[in-house]
């Protein structure tokens, strides 16, 4: 199951990309219940391609909250394809595919 949901609609050639990630972003300064540390586990990259090129690449960090709403927009056409990705501190990983509606 992706972590990522995506909304991507194009309108005078402005696509407008609405994308909801399930992810639990600690900052690595957070105690459990028992009073120990919480290692950080953050997304760090995110990079939004379509029709061959990166049309976005944003660099996160611990600010950013858990479960990130995320929107822009870039130049396109309907019917193009857009990849959304992540890679979090830890190596981890997910994409997903949609067609600019």
């Amino acid at each position: 199951m992706s972590t990522i949901r995506i909304r991507a609609a194009e309108r005078d050639g402005v696509v407008t990309v609405r994308a909801l990630m399930t992810h639990p972003m600690e900052t690595g300064t957070a105690k459990d219940s028992a009073g120990n540390l919480i290692p950080a586990h953050h997304i760090e990259t995110v990079v939004a391609e379509s029709a061959g090129n990166t049309v976005m690449t944003a660099y996160w960090g611990v600010t950013i909250s858990r479960n990130p709403f995320f929107q822009f927009q870039f130049a396109g056409s309907a019917g193009d394809d857009l990849k959304l990705s992540w890679t979090d501190n830890k190596g981890e990983s997910d994409s997903v595919e949609t067609t600019i509606g």
